[in-house]
């Protein structure tokens, strides 16, 4: 394919090969060895290619942006520039959580193309995990520590106005992906949409019913101002199981191309809201060996101790630098201990309400709208899928109109637990 005038030009396995032998930090990264390289293409994902590059002596994975949504065509055109913000947020989460975030070695801008580490076998996306019915007895910590390391860091309890201000304007320019979180979160799944679909006729009044709930429009349109106003911290933006690749004892985060400074409790809804979605789904994958009962109960385990972690995670960075040049609790105002409490009490409550929502509503458009989770769609029998799916709504909605009234994780376990009952 011949290259843009922007100098874009989509990649197929040979134009790749000649890519590399010409880019020198990726002939590094294969040792200079470049015979016998063995390259596939194992993009699963809704929007771009990616491939994996193996030589004698090294490996790597390139991903490459398209200047339109993969899993619909280009009738539904998007910006290449996603690549450029992924390899920021890629870059900068990294250097504060290096220990799951993989390393990048080469980005190319006029070619929407990042070239990271390959997360080698056992390691797979913890979706498929998670549908296997594996347990990953390190998650909980290692995502916490994920949230607590890549919010706090990048939020004004750690960084001056201006300094929040100066990154914030830099992420500002991915728009256009914001742009379709709040079309295929916040608005498709209320409304009648060209691309939305469900598991139809056994869910048709389910979906009527969402469309004419006003309580939970009104909540949901709360949900969508946050997201569009709150430049709370540096989020993922699209942390779901998906994004998230595992080993016993590994935990890797990928793909942060909808990165941009908003509120937190985005990415941690969504971590928790695709853990509930695992949980909904697994009556659809057991069978007479294994009725996933233990597994469920892990799931749940998961869900309460990767909020308490985090919980107590985030405070401890917070008292540890409460003195330092963050700036929205300055401690010349906020200088007595007991005031200290009160202020993190209250923004940790809010906060989870924030997670609570923002789950919530994740739930609601994977199931409704445009883009799916593999999670239900891999049982094939449809009664089946469409009863795990009317009870992970059920939830969703429950959680998402009363989210304020929790106190505890182990209170959302709980109704998670309600509705599941047979």
């Amino acid at each position: 394919m011949a290259a843009a005038a922007d100098g874009f030009r989509a990649l197929d396995e040979a134009a790749l090969v000649e890519y590399i032998k010409a880019t020198p930090a990726l002939r590094a990264q294969l040792g200079e060895q470049l015979e016998g390289l063995a390259i596939e293409e194992v993009g699963d994902g809704n929007l771009n290619f990616v491939y994996i590059v193996a030589g004698p002596a090294g490996s790597f994975v390139i991903k490459q942006a398209i200047p339109y949504v993969r899993c619909i065509g280009t009738s539904w055109p998007l910006t290449k520039e996603r690549a450029y913000f992924e390899s920021l947020a890629l870059k900068e989460h990294g250097s504060l959580c290096p220990n799951h975030v993989p390393q990048v070695y080469h980005f190319d801008r006029p070619m929407s193309l990042i070239a990271m580490r390959y997360l080698e076998p056992p390691h797979i996306i913890l979706r498929k995990g998670l549908i296997a019915g594996i347990e990953y007895p390190l998650l909980a910590q290692h995502m916490s520590d994920f949230l607590a390391r890549t919010l706090f860091f990048t939020s004004l309890l750690y960084h001056a106005t201006l300094e929040h201000r100066h990154a914030v304007a830099e992420f500002c320019g991915n728009a256009e992906l914001c742009r379709l979180t709040e079309q295929v979160v916040f608005s498709d799944p209320y409304k009648v949409a060209q691309y939305n679909r469900w598991t139809s006729p056994h869910l048709d009044h389910d979906v009527e019913a969402i469309r004419d709930d006003d309580i939970l429009k009104i909540e949901v349109a709360e949900l969508k101002s946050m997201f569009c106003e709150r430049a709370q911290a540096l989020i993922h933006g699209d942390l779901h199981t998906g994004s998230i690749m595992v080993t016993s004892d590994s935990t890797q985060v990928i793909d942060p191309e909808f990165a941009f400074y908003g509120p937190m409790g985005f990415d941690i809804g969504a971590f928790l809201g695709n853990l509930i979605l695992a949980f909904f789904s697994q009556d659809g994958h057991a069978d007479k060996d294994n009725d996933r009962m233990v597994y469920k109960q892990w799931i749940l385990r998961t869900i309460e101790e990767t909020w308490n972690l985090f919980h107590h995670k985030f405070v401890s960075l917070w008292n540890e630098n409460f003195d330092g040049h963050g700036e929205a609790y300055l401690v010349d105002i906020y200088n007595k201990p007991e005031l200290q409490l009160l202020v993190q009490k209250k923004y940790m409550t809010n906060l989870f309400h924030d997670a609570l929502g923002f789950g919530a509503a994740k739930m609601i458009r994977r199931i409704v709208g445009v883009a799916h989770v593999e999670d239900f769609e891999s049982i094939s029998d449809e009664t089946k899928r469409a009863s795990c799916e009317r009870r992970a709504l059920d939830c969703a909605k429950t959680i998402l109109k009363e989210r304020r009234k929790f106190e505890t994780i182990r209170q959302v376990i709980s109704v998670v637990q309600e509705i599941s009952a047979p």
